[in-house]
């Protein structure tokens, strides 16, 4: 059993009755130490032990946007905070859609808002499309320049029986690769062709490269939720801050 110690208030800084003896906290404090000094000699640091880590403009500026989109068929309002809890208010008029864009809040952490109106007297292709359209707007602009961001996300996401992968490059081209087949056409009353023009029109606006995968599955519902939450952390993983890339460009062409 270890003789009774007391700390200081210094990180680590033992002080024993014995102060001869090697004991687990006194090399506990000789490591604290060595790292200290090599904190310490590091010219980026400054000399400063412990000194907090201070973000570069590009890491602390605020990530938001607000887009609206009106056309004759559909009038549009998404905002967006991609640095937030996950809430969201969505109102598409069309509840199954609803349903899945609280999963990208959800599970990107993104604070969303969405509020559409369209022609859906004729069918909700328009409506679909377009929310696709103006999130992808609404996500370009809150990303601002790009510097710092990890740029590359994926996620596998499974539910029961279903699993799903999607994988994103922040690349500043936009590419759709989706390989997705449901059993049945109808989700509901939601036409399943439609969650393909969502993403396609996410992707020209958002100028994302986005591969979408269900890798098995049986049950509709499950296959395109498991799709809609591995997009969600998927686009969490891009969209996080670098804090060793600072305010650099993550591509060596200097620019996305």
């Amino acid at each position: 059993m270890f003789p009774a110690i007391s700390i200081d208030s210094a990180p680590f800084a033992v002080l024993r009755s014995r102060p001869d003896a090697d004991t687990p906290a006194r090399r506990c404090a000789r490591l604290s130490d060595r790292a200290a000094a090599r904190r310490n000699s590091n010219p980026r640091s400054g000399g400063v032990s412990f000194a907090p880590f201070r973000a570069s403009p590009a890491l602390m500026a605020v990530r938001t946007a607000s887009i609206e989109r009106n056309t004759r068929e559909t009038q549009i309002r998404v905002e967006i905070n991609l640095d937030g809890t996950g809430e969201a208010r969505l109102a598409s008029g069309i509840p199954f859609l609803d349903h899945m864009l609280d999963q990208i809040a959800r599970h990107g952490l993104i604070d969303l808002v969405v509020d559409a109106k369209g022609d859906r007297e004729i069918d909700d292709h328009h409506t679909v499309e377009d929310i696709g359209i103006t999130l992808g707007q609404a996500f370009d602009r809150a990303l601002g320049d790009k510097k710092g961001l990890v740029r590359y996300g994926h996620s596998y996401v499974p539910l029961d029986e279903a699993l799903s992968r999607v994988v994103i490059d922040l690349s500043g081209r936009p590419d759709l690769e989706y390989f997705v087949e449901f059993p049945r056409a109808r989700i509901g009353e939601f036409d399943v062709d439609l969650f393909r023009e969502f993403f396609q029109g996410f992707v020209n606006h958002a100028k994302v490269t986005l591969h979408i995968d269900n890798l098995r599955g049986r049950n509709a519902h499950h296959i395109v939720e498991t799709v809609f939450k591995a997009f969600g952390r998927a686009l969490r993983m891009a969209t996080g801050r670098d804090e060793r890339l600072g305010d650099v460009m993550p591509s060596t062409k200097g620019s996305l």
